[in-house]
């Protein structure tokens, strides 16, 4: 949830710059255009890597590292003292190592933060679509009140009673309407809440272009913890593989494969 809103806060300030660049990615399914910015933003940290380390150096220190674990691998029985030793010299090794390799971070980090914040912010969750059906629900903590009512600005269409009775510490509505954006407002225990404990308003969007404002709502110190707008979580993998993993998971496992090609093919150590 923290990353979630680290994302979103960052999302927000740079949408205006990224949205011209990114938004054609989003007429491609969601795999799809994950696989294109992974293959592109792992060659950019790839490249960034090789021509701000010290190439040669990495290869004789990651050669001597190689070197010392085929060596440990060889007297971890025979000479417990002597692996010992060579342990010492391999962690001794690693901080050159490390200090070399993390250099490109410097160049990358926060560009890159800008783009998962894009990413989040798109490719999260699924837009509600003008006419669908769709859920809004309230979650509450043990000793809650019977009942809780919800109402819209502007009005949209309620296919369910408007007043709930809270179940199980839920109450659930359904809706759909037309495209725009909208406010919500939870009549509960004689106290109106209209912003979440950011103090945002509790909007949200209808319309045909991935686009869609947090559905969580988090609000504290009240017996109401959180209302949920209905969107549909976008999960890349699962109709190629029945994979229910988020964006970011997808993104690690391909910038991870195409990273271990494009090494290779461009002798990065």
């Amino acid at each position: 949830m923290v990353f979630e809103s680290l994302f979103e806060s960052i999302g927000n300030l740079f949408e205006n710059l990224l949205d011209p660049i990114f938004n054609p990615l989003l007429k491609l399914p969601p795999v799809l255009a994950i696989l294109i910015l992974a293959f592109v933003l792992t060659l950019i940290v790839t490249l960034v890597y090789k021509f701000t380390t010290d190439q040669e150096k990495l290869k004789k220190l990651r050669g001597e590292m190689k070197e010392k674990q085929k060596k440990l691998r060889e007297v971890m029985q025979k000479d417990p003292q002597k692996a010992s030793k060579l342990q010492q010299e391999m962690w001794a090794s690693q901080g050159p190592l490390f200090k070399e390799s993390m250099r490109p971070v410097l160049y990358t980090f926060i560009p890159f933060i800008i783009i998962f914040a894009w990413l989040n912010a798109h490719m999260a969750y699924y837009q509600i679509m003008p006419g669908q059906e769709f859920t809004i629900s309230a979650e509450f903590a043990e000793g809650h009140a019977p009942t809780v009512m919800l109402s819209t600005i502007p009005d949209l269409e309620f296919l369910s009673n408007q007043t709930q009775e809270i179940a199980d510490e839920k109450a659930v509505w359904k809706l759909k309407g037309d495209a725009g954006e909208y406010r919500l407002i939870l009549d509960y225990n004689s106290e109106k809440y209209e912003e979440d404990s950011r103090g945002k308003p509790l909007n949200f969007i209808i319309n045909e272009e991935r686009d869609y404002e947090e559905p969580n709502k988090i609000i504290k110190d009240s017996k109401l913890k959180k209302i949920v707008v209905g969107n549909e979580k976008i999960y890349p993998l699962k109709d190629l593989l029945g994979w229910k993993l988020s964006w970011i998971w997808v993104y690690i496992i391909f910038s991870m494969i195409i990273s271990i090609g494009l090494r290779k093919v461009l002798k990065v150590y």
